[in-house]
């Protein structure tokens, strides 16, 4: 029975241990977002919450984001371009794109 146990605890602990980290503004900050981007307002870029509505229903607009946030772009919100930002992984690109795009 104590062997279960601790077979049962080591499994919960390695499969919570291998997932990623929640998206969030931690990630965001960390990540030097915040300095451009807030979550309800205009900044130096678009506010979150306007991101998350000019792509509400579009199929592509996770993978177009996350490209956009490694790579940069320019011309969607206006003359500044969005500069790039290869601190960021794919994974963590994806995990911003997730919370971004939840925002109400």
């Amino acid at each position: 029975m104590k062997h279960t146990f601790l077979l049962m605890a080591a499994g919960l602990i390695a499969g919570t241990t291998s997932l990623p980290a929640l998206a969030n503004q931690q990630l965001a900050t960390a990540k030097n977002c915040m300095a451009c981007h807030a979550a309800a307002q205009k900044l130096v870029g678009p506010s979150y919450k306007e991101v998350a509505a000019k792509y509400a229903g579009q199929k592509d607009a996770a993978d177009k984001l996350a490209t956009k946030i490694i790579k940069g772009g320019a011309g969607a919100w206006g003359p500044v371009p969005m500069p790039a930002n290869p601190q960021v992984s794919e994974a963590e690109a994806k995990q911003l794109v997730s919370w971004i795009l939840s925002q109400k």
